[in-house]
């Protein structure tokens, strides 16, 4: 397994040790393969960036959870990535971002209903849930006769595909992790096939029936595997990025009382349902939001396979290599970073701006062709849902609590990140 558990304790400690050893280039070994891990933003920036398109997604991303997201805009290449990637714009434009924002509200509304007050929680789960149930509704204008037990199943289905990237045993092999998420896949699919045809036929704001029916001015239009398969992808990443995000948030405002008080006070000024305007004036939170994804950046690797020979600062890298970009890493580099694992918001503000101090110092959504197409998107949802607490409820979290993170797949606090709500 070479690296692998070392990286399921401390993927940064992990890399601090390949750094100092071997620099911006370091070789590894994982998964029966000599690896080449990528840190620092020089040798990140060069991958993203990737000028010579000697780096591929889709082999890389496919020896990780390829079987369960295949398709998905994450794991397709070059002129095929760029054919979807301008289809699915059409689903991310400013207008359509409006109308997703007027959709927000009610669905965090109705998600945090049932929230328990005065009693401990685990945030993280009760987040997860409230965005799938925020993604059933944006994603798919509601789930028709769908109850809370089968949205329950999906949920542990997406589970089940993204927990997939740690599993050892790599083939559809009961009780193993790939095995769950074989069959999480197929019940996705089962899912989301028997609302196609409804969706096919009429028009509408949800994000299912718009890729339905976005084309380009040159008549290009998504068949109805590509509708399935970006539709996993799509509610995976808007779910799973948002739910770690924000349960961030949650853990840092509840430490730092005063930047709680402040994010408040903004979120009071304004109305109940702001729109996109009105959440992208949330000037706090979004420092606050920016700290969050420095810190606790949702996909902490990005990975990269290349499919020719290359040079990274100096070094050649074989084709055929798998390589492991070190986002995280960078985001703690104090070489870029004023006290870099202090929670300090106000590094992100005017007269700060140490995001700037380097391209890519900061790069929680990727960088390239292959950035995150639905960053604003997931801006938007994150901060709808801090609106929604912040403007209803006060919370605090022991200074000293750091969360037990679970490094098997995208990073979770293993004890949920226990929290107790009070009603302002």
């Amino acid at each position: 397994m070479g690296n692998l558990f070392k990286y399921q304790r401390d993927p940064v400690a992990l890399y601090q040790r390949h750094w100092e050893h071997y620099g911006p280039v370091a070789p590894s070994y994982m998964f029966g393969k000599t690896t080449a891990m990528l840190l620092g933003p020089d040798a990140c920036g060069e991958a993203l960036q990737n000028r010579d398109k000697a780096f591929a997604n889709g082999p890389a991303w496919s020896q990780l959870v390829g079987p369960f997201f295949r398709r998905g805009l994450m794991l397709i290449d070059f002129d095929d990535h760029h054919g979807h990637r301008r289809i699915m714009q059409e689903a991310f434009t400013p207008q359509r971002l409006d109308g997703y924002t007027r959709r927000l509200h009610p669905a965090v509304e109705r998600a945090l209903a049932g929230w328990e007050t005065g009693t401990e929680v685990p945030a993280y789960w009760r987040l997860k849930q409230l965005t799938l149930d925020i993604a059933a509704d944006l994603f798919m204008g509601g789930v028709g006769g769908a109850g809370r037990d089968e949205m329950d199943r999906i949920n542990r289905a997406f589970i089940a595909c993204v927990q997939a990237a740690a599993g050892i045993v790599r083939a559809d092999v009961p009780m193993t992790r790939w095995g769950r998420a074989y069959r999480g896949r197929r019940k996705l699919e089962r899912f989301l096939r028997g609302y196609l045809p409804a969706k096919r036929a009429t028009v509408s704001d949800d994000i299912f029936s718009v890729l339905c029916h976005i084309e380009t001015e040159d008549g290009d239009r998504f068949s109805d595997d590509d509708v399935i398969n970006h539709m996993i992808f799509l509610m995976m990443a808007a779910h799973d990025t948002s739910t770690i995000t924000t349960t961030a948030i949650l853990q840092y405002l509840g430490q730092h009382p005063d930047w709680q008080e402040r994010c408040r006070a903004e979120a009071l000024a304004l109305g109940p349902a702001p729109d996109r305007a009105g959440l992208d004036s949330l000037v706090s939170v979004d420092l606050v939001m920016r700290e969050a994804l420095r810190l606790r950046a949702p996909v902490p690797v990005l990975v990269r396979y290349t499919v020719k020979d290359t040079v990274v600062q100096g070094v050649r890298i074989p084709a055929d290599t798998f390589c492991s970009l070190g986002i995280q890493f960078t985001h703690l580099m104090p070489e870029y970073w004023a006290d870099p694992t202090v929670f300090d918001p106000e590094r992100f503000g005017p007269d700060r701006r140490e995001d700037r101090s380097h391209r890519f110092a900061w790069m929680p959504f990727g960088g390239g062709v292959h950035k995150c197409i639905g960053m604003h998107f997931g801006g938007l949802e994150v901060k709808a849902i801090l609106h929604r607490l912040l403007g209803g409820y006060h919370w605090n979290v022991d200074p000293d609590y750091v969360a037990p993170l679970d490094h098997h797949a995208l990073p979770f606090p293993k004890d949920g990140q226990p929290i107790t709500l009070i009603r302002n």
